[in-house]
């Protein structure tokens, strides 16, 4: 809750990894968020919200959408960037993505055929400027910044430590 509160105002902290993972996967290929349309499909505490606000920081104007979400295609279809973090396997088809658009599947769905995302991948990337693939796309992003967290939890320590 602490690190949550942290993260709502804006003040520094710890940040969930896949959220932290998603932001540094856009900064490494130039994704301009500032002023972008970003819709989040997705709403967990761990994912979606936290996604949010680390979008919000970056001064995208974000949209929070879920499975439930009335004329979800016409919404994510306005996106510069769209995130699918809701826990449906291809739940997000090629009419929810708008040409050129960046789309990030955080989607970790086990199914009869494997393991797949949110995101139908083949026809949204036909569409797509990028895309994430499942697996191989945010996973490796999420232990990347679980490493990170550990060191900055360790420097943060260290500094009440010395106080």
């Amino acid at each position: 809750p602490i690190s949550a509160g942290l993260l709502v105002q804006g003040s520094p902290g710890l940040r969930p990894c896949t959220p932290l993972g998603v932001i540094e996967l856009l900064d490494s290929y130039d994704v301009a968020l500032e002023g972008a349309r970003a819709v989040v499909v997705g709403r967990s505490d761990l994912v979606g919200k936290p996604l949010a606000a680390l979008l919000l920081e970056r001064n995208a104007t974000v949209t929070i959408c879920h499975s439930r979400t009335r004329e979800l295609e016409a919404v994510c279809s306005e996106a510069d960037v769209l995130v699918a973090a809701v826990g449906v396997p291809k739940l997000i088809g090629a009419g929810h993505v708008r040409e050129g658009a960046v789309v990030i599947d955080v989607g970790m769905n086990h199914t009869e055929d494997g393991l797949r995302g949110d995101v139908d991948f083949e026809p949204a990337a036909d569409k797509a400027r990028l895309i994430t693939p499942v697996p191989g796309g945010v996973g490796p992003m999420t232990i990347a910044m679980l490493l990170r967290n550990t060191l900055t939890a360790a420097g943060m320590q260290a500094e009440r430590s010395s106080a």
